[in-house]
């Protein structure tokens, strides 16, 4: 092969694809989509919830009303004349939305039963209210008939939350604070963003291949440069295009990252007092329970989060994402760069990517066991195997993989790599010429076979 004109090659994939509007906008638009999409969630449920709900209450066991409590999403209101047949009839004439019937006290399983009635269906958030405040209705009902003083406080009193401080210890003994939520979160997005890059960036091969061998710029292509070239040119081509993409996402993350650092103050979160909790959890709307959660004296959740943050080889995790999505790119590229020299449309290529396509989600799907069992059996070979190593080995790789585990992991996709390249190179210098049939594996096979 011809160094100089792989390198011409590679030079016209990359300026094609990196000029491309496509590429600014998907580069620029995903880091501030992803943001957007963190607090996605936490905007729906405040923007979902319903206000100004009225709801008229029957209680007929004379213990529920005093538990239900006004809201911004609903207001109850008692009814203390009428019966049920004549609220329902009029409820439109009320201005209430709904009526609650409480049903009588029943003295043997102390109990009751609840019933809601209205014109438009209730939003699940008030049922589930309205069924937490009759239950603990119930519950203070059922600790009364044991006529023991200060029952329910003492049963209160009784309960416990213990939250488990997590310690690493180094080589030289000294023990460091960890969060194993952190380390799962780290592992979650390099094990997505690998998966995206690799299934992405190779499929973007595939469909380059197809697309120039339908056009017949590939026969004008070969006509020049050997075959082989014009592939692992365009292959690496494009592995340029999604480093480059890579590189300008850590650069992106970090000033985001710095820019909160600068306005929150990742330290301050760390050593805050209680009291700085409780007014951080006014202002942001948060549930004071959680503040006794995360606030637990010099040894606090967000402390071991902090310093869990601060105790990660950034170094290594970059190198070896490069390595293994540089690996594994390459590994599935050639293959799905022979499919589509196989064949004349994206249509017919859903046979031939089958087989290549199951490792890589068999691949995805181990990663998530790995994340609750980093060194399981299953894990642990899934991070070995080079079909699957490129995912796996990552999702592992937060939590601490040994060095020669890492190493063989690295030299068996990359002696993987080069045999699947060679096959790949095969079929690719036959394929491209070959149009107007269906291609089978059989086809490939003597493809693969031909001198």
């Amino acid at each position: 092969m011809d160094i100089r004109n792989i390198g011409i090659i590679i030079s016209r994939e990359y300026a094609t694809r990196v000029r491309k509007k496509s590429f600014l906008v998907i580069t620029f638009i995903v880091p501030v989509l992803f943001a957007l999409l963190c607090t996605l969630p936490a905007v729906i449920m405040l923007l979902s919830k319903e206000k100004g709900k009225v709801v008229e209450v029957l209680d007929e066991s004379g213990i529920v009303m005093p538990y239900l409590e006004d809201s911004d999403a609903v207001a109850f209101i008692e009814c203390r004349d009428g019966d049920l047949d004549t609220l329902k009839k009029g409820l439109d004439a009320a201005g209430a939305d709904a009526i609650l019937h409480v049903s009588p006290l029943d003295s043997v399983r102390k109990t009751v039963s609840v019933d809601m009635y209205s014109v438009k269906p209730v939003s699940v958030d008030i049922k589930e209210s309205i069924s937490a405040m009759a239950a603990s209705a119930v519950e203070d009902y059922r600790l009364a008939g044991y006529e023991i003083k200060d029952l329910k406080q003492i049963l209160e009193d009784v309960k416990a939350d213990i939250p488990v401080s997590t310690y690493t210890l180094g080589e030289d003994g000294q023990e460091q604070i960890t969060s194993s939520e952190v380390y799962m979160v780290v592992s979650i997005v390099l094990t997505l963003v690998i998966y995206m890059f690799i299934a992405m960036f190779s499929g973007m091969v595939m469909t380059s291949v197809i697309e120039e061998k339908s056009s017949k710029v590939a026969e004008v292509l070969v006509s020049s440069v050997k075959a082989s070239e014009l592939m692992f040119g365009k292959i690496i081509g494009v592995a340029c295009v999604a480093l480059t993409q890579f590189f300008l996402w850590i650069v992106l993350a970090v000033v985001i990252i710095a820019g909160v650092n600068a306005t929150v103050g990742l330290e301050s979160l760390a050593g805050a007092d209680p009291a700085q909790m409780e007014q951080l959890t006014q202002m942001s709307g948060m549930d004071m329970s959680m503040v006794d959660t995360i606030v637990s004296g010099g040894n606090s959740e967000m402390a071991a989060v902090v310093e869990t943050l601060k105790d990660l080889n950034y170094g290594q995790l970059v190198f070896s994402f490069v390595v293994y999505f540089l690996l594994g790119y390459l590994l599935y590229a050639s293959l799905f760069a022979a499919i589509g020299s196989a064949v004349d449309n994206e249509g017919d290529s859903t046979q031939l990517q089958l087989p290549v396509t199951i490792p890589l989600l068999l691949a995805f799907f181990i990663a998530f066991y790995a994340f609750e069992a980093p060194d399981s059996q299953l894990a642990f070979w899934g991070s070995i195997i080079p079909f699957t190593s490129p995912i796996v080995m990552l999702a592992r790789l937060p939590f601490g993989v040994p060095a020669w585990e890492l190493a063989l992991s690295i030299v068996l996709l990359l002696l993987t790599f080069v045999a699947l390249a060679y096959i790949s190179a095969r079929i690719y210098r036959v394929g491209l010429l070959v149009s107007g049939k269906k291609t089978t594996f059989s086809d490939l096979w003597k493809w693969l076979r031909q001198r």
